[in-house]
């Protein structure tokens, strides 16, 4: 049996995330995009994260509210980095994106990295393992 996950995250503006993650580099996840969604393919094994709008995935996946990551945290993911130059460049381009870069650049029990939430608050970290 073959299973595939992915996450669905809720976002205030489905055009906004577009411009966000393109500018970053990430991949778009084709054949799954529409005024209500935004779809992106992150690293090489292919993790799809889709963007719905909030009130659809209220309504349709999540059956109840979302959390308020103002107040605080659903869940952070970790992108690797090869190295401290990239971890840097990850850093540069989220905050040249609009992102805002929490943590920066720096290293800490045995990693060198970065995080970063996209702005609707959803949190990244990137990580080079020393």
């Amino acid at each position: 049996m073959k299973v595939q996950i992915w996450a669905n995250l809720g976002v205030a503006n489905v055009e906004r995330t577009k411009a966000f993650y393109t500018q970053l580099g990430i991949t778009k996840n084709a054949g799954h995009e529409s005024d209500e969604l935004a779809s992106f393919i992150f690293g090489d094994e292919g993790f799809v994260i889709h963007f719905f709008k909030d009130d659809i995935l209220k309504e349709n996946g999540m059956k109840g509210e979302l959390a308020d990551l103002s107040k605080g945290n659903e869940v952070i993911f970790s992108i690797s980095a090869e190295t401290e130059a990239e971890v840097n460049e990850w850093a540069a381009k989220v905050d040249a994106a609009g992102g805002n870069v929490f943590d920066p650049p720096r290293a800490f029990q045995g990693m060198y990295g970065c995080a970063f939430s996209d702005p609707d608050g959803h949190k990244f970290n990137i990580l080079k393992w020393k």
